[in-house]
């Protein structure tokens, strides 16, 4: 054999080892229960952002097809499903103790956003986590009524509302169950009723919207291995997170801007012992910013936060924001470290 074939020969085995060695890229799944487990990857920062769609896309297949189209157009890093099954007003409740006449759930009124969480579960799991959003009990119960009315007869007679939250929490169990048991990862678990002002005495809430709020938490929180608590302030502003800051769950999503002042990240993530979720104003730049502006206050956010950080928004940001936008965001946040 002539030296030249020989050499041909070894570079192109040389090269097949070195195919064959190399290390599969990670997967979005991977990558999450890596960070999830403390291991973070140098310059890279995971990042995720949700807004509601139209109409057409709120259950079902459509909702799914608009989901994974969503986060393949923005490559967020899990996938997060939006919960559209508002629960119908119950016109009869007028005074507190119509609270207690609520009918009992059951599993059919979830099949439609089941299927949704089917459909992705099926297209998208072996890639990457997927969570579905889950408003508490508390926000539930005033889809039922009104959240004026709801607050008033909590001030009234917490004891007889009570007993109506007490069946929207065996209502949401039902749902939380079947999405485990249809393999979803976790949820994203909403609670609002803390907020500044919201109550003439702050023992409501502790008394009254916690205990319920614990229910699903608890057991996600033991049962999957992505919650993310998110203290929801789209209604008002928060005073302190106190409250809520020993709220079972592994990842928190919270403002950084309470009634009086800021927090940092490093404060919020010291306060409820767990990973930080945010950083991003949904009203300030990433909706209207210059693409440099937002690449800026990115930068900023990530410099500021501990190493094992997710960023994203303080909430929901609107539905109209220009996917690209949000694209633009991730791509710096994944080529960015603390």
């Amino acid at each position: 054999m002539k030296r030249r074939d020989f050499l041909a020969l070894s570079t192109a085995a040389l090269a097949g080892t070195q195919a064959v060695s190399a290390p599969a890229p990670l997967s979005k799944r991977d990558r999450m229960l890596r960070w999830l487990a403390g291991e973070t990857q140098q310059n890279y920062t995971p990042a995720a952002f949700f807004l509601h769609f139209g109409e057409a896309y709120k259950t079902g297949p459509a909702a799914a097809q608009k989901h994974l189209e969503f986060f393949r157009r923005t490559d967020m890093d899990f996938v997060k499903i939006q919960f559209e099954q508002l629960y119908s007003p119950a016109g009869f409740i007028r005074k507190p103790s119509d609270w207690a006449k609520i009918k009992p759930g059951k599993l059919d009124f979830y099949e439609p956003l089941l299927v949704t969480v089917r459909e992705l579960i099926k297209a998208e799991k072996k890639n990457s986590m997927i969570v579905m959003t889950l408003y508490s009990p508390f926000m539930c119960a005033g889809h039922l009524a009104t959240t004026p009315m709801l607050i008033q007869h909590l001030e009234e007679n917490p004891d007889a509302v009570a007993k109506g939250i007490e069946i929207v929490t065996d209502r949401q169990m039902l749902f939380v169950r079947a999405c485990i048991e249809e393999g979803i990862d976790g949820f994203y678990m909403s609670t609002q009723g803390s907020e500044a002002k919201r109550f003439s005495r702050p023992e409501i809430f502790a008394k009254y919207i916690r205990p319920y709020d614990l229910v699903a938490m608890t057991e996600v929180a033991k049962r999957c291995p992505l919650s993310i608590v998110h203290v929801c302030d789209f209604v008002m502003p928060y005073a302190n997170y106190d409250a809520t800051k020993d709220y079972p769950g592994h990842v928190i999503n919270c403002n950084v801007r309470l009634t009086d002042r800021a927090v940092t990240p490093q404060e919020i993530t010291k306060l409820f012992n767990r990973p930080f979720m945010g950083g991003m104003d949904r009203h300030g730049v990433i909706a209207t910013g210059t693409p440099a502006e937002v690449e800026t206050e990115i930068k900023r956010v990530i410099a500021n936060s501990p190493r094992q950080t997710i960023l994203g928004a303080d909430c929901t940001v609107e539905a109209d924001t220009n996917w690209d936008r949000l694209r633009h965001a991730i791509d710096v946040a994944h080529n960015s470290a603390a």
